[in-house]
């Protein structure tokens, strides 16, 4: 009788064939560029959806990564030292590279080239934030400062503990954060806007106007309309003449995405800001890189439009897309759509802003806005699209989860400030 080969076990087969898969997972490589929120998160959110393979996490600040609201507020007073993330890193199998500076990607290599030399990847998630926008002419410069890093709130502390005097240049988030910092170390404070208004940037002309008096309430003062021609030491030199003396200046005037290290890699960047352009699963123009967080703008069809966010809360939410899509692969992986949410403390009170008022077509206040307590609703076509909270959380927390679900108000009853808003939906 001739010898037969004996047909396998498909039970053995397909254990084999799945060890064989997990071998191959194993061997495959997750780089993460910027190891603040965003990266983190995402490094995270791999191993929370069962990502076997290395996760690298590159940073180029030689800090354990942080996170940055503290910055302006606890370490900037001397209440904290940091705000290091509680995330074991050696458990999860995450790989940190820090004091590492990604310079470049050569489209199709598959690899990261960083001030360290070259470094291979199977995917690629780029989460290098923003850099905050400076004055021209201030390099060098001892006394000129922004708020963007642990090392920043360091050499701000001083400044503070000094009591010192300080030009602010911008009234926006993060200047009016800084301000009100100053204001309770005990700091004189001048803040200069070159608007007409604080905000101006993000928010309409009569939402904004109330604000302006916090400063003055606060012992700030805030001088509009005023740019600023010249900074020397000591002394800021407005437009119009005005020398005001400053032991310190400090430049909250916005931040862009930090993707000048990406020109010529084939990751297509926004024209107008420089974000790196994605699709609704965060993927970028270049297979197996993804973008996340502050450096990334991605289309919304809650909004028609495509979004750009610089705050908190889209680095925490944004890596579980990328995470999951990298897992599950690009067919499979969730739609990032969120309602944008942020929130800001200055001058004693709590700001909070929940949706995306462009195209909006219809304001409605809730309570008075020289109050410690008030809202702000826009409507589009009846539908609630964004909400601006001062003092009044609750009206927050319903008004998110209100554009969550595309609802429509009663104009009335959303202008009663005594009627909880979620009773406003019709």
């Amino acid at each position: 009788m001739s010898e037969q080969t004996q047909p396998q076990d498909p039970d053995r087969a397909r254990q084999d064939r799945e060890a064989a898969e997990r071998a191959a997972e194993r061997n495959r490589r997750v780089v993460i560029v910027g190891a603040g929120l965003a990266g983190v998160q995402t490094a995270v959110a791999l191993r929370e959806q069962g990502w076997r393979g290395a996760v690298t996490v590159l940073g180029e600040e030689p800090h354990q990564p942080y996170d940055r609201p503290p910055l302006s507020k606890a370490v900037l007073l001397g209440k904290a030292d940091g705000s290091a993330f509680d995330v074991d890193f050696e458990a999860l199998g995450i790989e940190l590279l820090l004091g590492r500076r990604a310079i470049g990607l050569a489209a199709g290599s598959r690899v990261l080239e960083t001030d360290a030399g070259p470094l291979p990847y199977d995917h690629l998630v780029i989460a290098t934030g923003a850099e905050p926008v400076t004055l021209p002419g201030c390099d060098g410069l001892p006394d000129v400062h922004v708020l963007r890093t642990l090392d920043d709130a360091e050499r701000l502390r001083p400044v503070l503990t000094g009591q010192r005097e300080v030009v602010v240049v911008g009234a926006g988030w993060i200047g009016a954060e800084f301000a009100t910092a100053a204001r309770e170390a005990g700091c004189r404070v001048t803040v200069v806007e070159a608007a007409d208004r604080p905000l101006a940037g993000a928010l309409p002309a009569e939402v904004a106007a109330p604000m302006a008096a916090w400063y003055e309430d606060s012992g700030a003062r805030l001088r509009t309309g005023a740019r600023v021609a010249a900074v020397t030491e000591g002394a800021v030199t407005l437009a119009d003449g005005t020398v005001l003396t400053a032991d310190a200046v400090v430049v909250g005037i916005g931040a862009r995405p930090a993707t000048s290290w990406l020109a010529g890699s084939g990751v297509e960047l926004s024209p107008e800001d420089r974000s790196v352009l994605a699709d609704e699963r965060l993927r970028t123009t270049l297979p197996d890189v993804y973008a996340v967080g502050d450096c990334v703008s991605f289309p919304s069809a809650r909004y028609g439009s495509r979004l750009l966010v610089h705050h908190w809360d889209n680095a925490l939410h944004g890596p579980r897309t990328v995470a999951a899509t990298i897992v599950r692969g690009a067919a499979e992986g969730p739609v990032y759509d969120p309602v944008p949410y942020f929130w800001s403390e200055q001058f004693g009170r709590f700001v909070q802003y929940a949706g995306h008022h462009a195209g909006a077509d219809e304001t409605v206040w809730r309570g008075d806005p020289q109050s410690a307590a008030w809202s702000v609703v826009w409507l589009r076509e009846g539908v609630l699209v964004a909400l601006l909270a001062v003092g009044r959380p609750r009206d927050l927390a319903q008004g998110r989860r209100l554009i969550e679900r595309g609802a429509v108000l009663d104009r009335r009853m959303a202008a009663d400030a005594s009627v909880p808003l979620k009773s406003a939906a019709v």
